[in-house]
């Protein structure tokens, strides 16, 4: 054999080696971990309750759903949570910002049963439901008045252009006959807006919940409310309990001409930190942010901010206190599970968050009895008096 074959061959087969030991070292390890991580008291635990208790035991996945909700409350953390596969559908909607849906709410009547109420040009209103029509059914899902109304909700949301098959009762006689409505997508809007009665020059947008879509939707509104005269807006946080970090970034980026917007750490990595790179498109516009005790996460970082690069004073209470960022594992039923992995903070912001949340520049007693909410007083005499 040449000595270039040779030397190619004893390399190559070297390499090969290597490769082996490094797989066998791996799956070692791994199951000397998955060893480690056994719970031989847990599954002694189970079998005594399988072979003595009087009860039968919890079909899955009730039992191992309970397991892993102890499992959280012995790890401490009080944002690491588990989510059940429905709750975990409909949070999923709403920060997507869109569904597969039939197009209409649910209510109860006075007795108690659901009741639809279709949208304009909608796909349940084109197939033929009527306002206050009896739900009864939802493909294989019998609708009762103990019926959860999410899973009313997950049944009718689906894949796009998937049929889902409905069973309704006709007021007045409640006569009964099956229909069929094709899922639409549906939008399920984050953000609305409107001019104030008192002040008609004041534009308000209220932001519920930080999704996909709250970006765009807050373009929309300024366009719209520009156009009907607003000449200075409030985004309103109050109440806004988060959503996506990455789109409360977006939106601060909005509103800032320069500066930084938060810092972040996950365990054992370098600081990350988010900053405006070009003016936003809503550089210009005067002004206010409304918050209260319940504006927290990703609402707290367009509040804080823009409080801290002084491009908007903050009116209200002070905020939830919120400074960390949940990753979202889903499992193999469709449960999640919300594990805090990271820290954030704004770095030019005085007050830690956590001691006292974010605090406001215009304090307002959130509790009134007049007409004319305090905090719209407030934005009116800071935005319109000078």
């Amino acid at each position: 054999m040449k000595p270039f074959l040779r030397a190619f061959f004893t390399t190559l087969a070297i390499l090969i080696l290597t490769i082996v030991a490094f797989l066998a070292g791996f799956f070692v390890h791994e199951y000397l971990s998955l060893e480690k991580a056994s719970f031989p008291i847990l599954t002694q635990a189970y079998e005594i309750l399988l072979n003595h208790g009087y009860s039968d035991i919890p079909p899955d996945p009730t039992l191992e759903h309970g397991m892993i909700r102890g499992m959280i409350a012995a790890y401490g953390d009080p944002y690491t949570a588990f989510v059940e596969p429905i709750q975990h559908e409909l949070e999923t909607n709403t920060l997507q910002g869109t569904f597969g849906g039939i197009g209409a709410d649910l209510s109860h009547d006075s007795s108690g049963y659901f009741i639809l109420y279709p949208y304009p040009n909608g796909p349940a209103i084109n197939a033929g439901i009527y306002e206050g029509d009896r739900l009864l059914q939802v493909n294989d899902l019998e609708v009762v008045p103990e019926t959860s109304m999410d899973e009313i909700q997950a049944t009718l949301r689906g894949p796009v252009g998937e049929v889902v098959q409905l069973r309704v009762a006709r007021p007045p006689e409640y006569t009964e006959f099956p229909i069929s409505i094709t899922r639409e997508e549906i939008a399920l809007p984050s953000v609305t807006w409107h001019i104030e009665p008192t002040e008609p020059r004041l534009g308000v947008i209220q932001i519920n919940v930080i999704a996909a879509s709250t970006v765009d939707e807050i373009l929309t509104a300024t366009d719209d409310l520009e156009e009907r005269g607003a000449s200075a807006f409030v985004i309103d946080l109050r109440n806004n309990s988060g959503g996506l970090l990455d789109t409360g970034i977006e939106i601060a980026r909005l509103f800032l001409t320069s500066g930084v917007i938060i810092e972040q750490q996950y365990r054992g990595e370098p600081i990350e930190t988010y900053a405006v790179d070009s003016p936003g498109e809503l550089v210009d516009l005067p002004l206010v942010i409304f918050i209260n005790q319940n504006t927290a996460s990703a609402a707290e970082i367009i509040a804080g901010s823009l409080q801290a690069n002084h491009r908007a004073i903050l009116i209200g209470t002070p905020t939830y206190g919120k400074d960390t960022i949940q990753l979202v594992f889903e499992l193999a039923d469709g449960s999640s599970l919300h594990v805090t992995s990271a820290h954030w903070w704004i770095p030019n912001s005085e007050i830690p968050l956590t001691s006292s949340g974010i605090q406001p520049d215009i304090f307002v007693d959130p509790q009134f009895t007049g007409s004319i909410d305090p905090y719209i007083l407030t934005a009116i005499d800071y935005l319109f008096s000078n």
